[in-house]
């Protein structure tokens, strides 16, 4: 869990490292369950016998699987800002699929404040930069400019 920061506080973090969540496995039973929850069994993700005369050698997580990641990566990493009554998904200005993420790795999110900006009172725009790592990779499996709305107490 995070720490508890002040408002004017966060805002000052624009343009650092704001958080680097714990790792996470993405194992088979995990792509599995995800594969069930969208309907989406290509085997690349659910057949490991298959997926073995890939390029991958094996199964992969779901580019989507990976990218739903992030809400548990920010719980773990990103402050928690005082006052805070919601916070809500906006969308991404940018986000791309690096590498793929074999059965069994483990993957973690760095996060970046980018921008914070206030569209009215008690109501933030925050831009983070996000990178998902997979342990012991050079490239990340995903980059991302995620944006979210902070709403306060008024």
């Amino acid at each position: 869990m995070s720490a508890e920061v002040e408002r004017d506080a966060y805002m000052k973090m624009v343009g650092t490292e704001i958080g680097v969540s714990e790792w996470h496995v993405l194992d088979q039973k995990r792509i599995d369950t995800f594969a069930d929850c969208t309907e989406d069994w290509q085997y690349i993700h659910v057949d490991p016998e298959r997926a073995r005369d890939t390029p991958f050698g094996s199964t992969i997580a779901h580019g989507f699987l990976t990218l739903s990641m992030l809400s548990v990566f920010s719980y773990e990493a990103m402050p928690k800002i005082k006052g805070v009554t919601m916070g809500v998904n906006y969308g991404f200005d940018r986000l791309r699929f690096i590498s793929p993420v074999k059965a069994g790795m483990r993957v973690r999110g760095r996060f970046m404040l980018a921008e914070a900006t206030w569209r009215k009172p008690g109501e933030l725009l925050s831009r983070t930069s996000v990178n998902v790592e997979i342990e012991g990779e050079k490239r990340s499996a995903l980059v991302a400019d995620w944006l979210g709305l902070i709403y306060f107490e008024q």
